[in-house]
């Protein structure tokens, strides 16, 4: 008898916390496990924005490990795109700085805070920048990210295209991207230098060309 009950109390801690004190909901995304998402997402459940050890609901744990199915089904049973972890990251920005276009678009679809910025400060549009995101640039000016928000590092997206990338054709139309989207191709950083100054230290010379023709200087 005692060791039933001990075996059943032992199961029941299982369910309900791993031993990094995720929820059962984590657990079955970390499997990507569909069927047993949908079962602890029934009507009534609390697990929806539970939250781990660093703060994560489940919906952004599906974003970093890339289960759009899992995080479809997470977004349309009404989980938060933009409930922030420990380190200021949300499924939507945290979408746009990976590159998970599949789920930025749902997250887009649902509520996604635009104007919501990352523990540096920065827009999602910020980082998609920086890592030569061409498709999530794309999909972020078409959604209304402000092109010009300035981080507390004092870069823009523009700057960061420049100033973080290797200057390859993913962030050249990137810079293409931003100055059709109308980039201020002047904006300085908090040093005073100008996006073309960058581009021409860093022998960056199709960026600097684009840069130029938009009346950079």
């Amino acid at each position: 008898m005692l060791e039933r009950l001990y075996n059943l109390i032992t199961l029941v801690g299982i369910m309900m916390f791993s031993p990094a004190q995720a929820t059962p909901l984590h657990e079955a995304v970390r499997a990507n496990d569909l069927p047993a998402v949908q079962r602890l997402l029934a009507p009534g459940s609390s697990l929806r924005e539970a939250r781990d050890e660093v703060g994560r609901t489940p919906l952004l744990l599906a974003t970093q490990l890339d289960r759009v199915a899992v995080a479809k089904a997470l977004i349309l049973a009404g989980a938060d795109v933009n409930a922030k972890d420990a380190k200021q990251d949300s499924p939507y920005l945290l979408a746009g700085a990976e590159g998970r276009l599949a789920i930025l678009d749902l997250t887009l679809a649902h509520g996604a805070d635009l104007k919501s910025t990352n523990r540096y400060g920065g827009t999602a549009l910020i980082p998609a920048a920086e890592r030569g995101h061409v498709e999530v640039v794309r999909r972020l000016i078409a959604a209304g990210v402000n092109v010009d928000h300035v981080n507390r590092l004092g870069w823009t997206a523009l700057l960061e295209a420049v100033l973080l990338s290797d200057g390859g054709s993913a962030h050249q139309e990137i810079v293409r991207q931003l100055i059709a989207a109308g980039a201020s191709v002047n904006l300085p950083d908090h040093d005073g230098v100008t996006p073309l100054t960058h581009a021409e230290r860093k022998g960056y010379k199709d960026i600097a060309r684009q840069l130029r023709a938009a009346g950079a200087r």
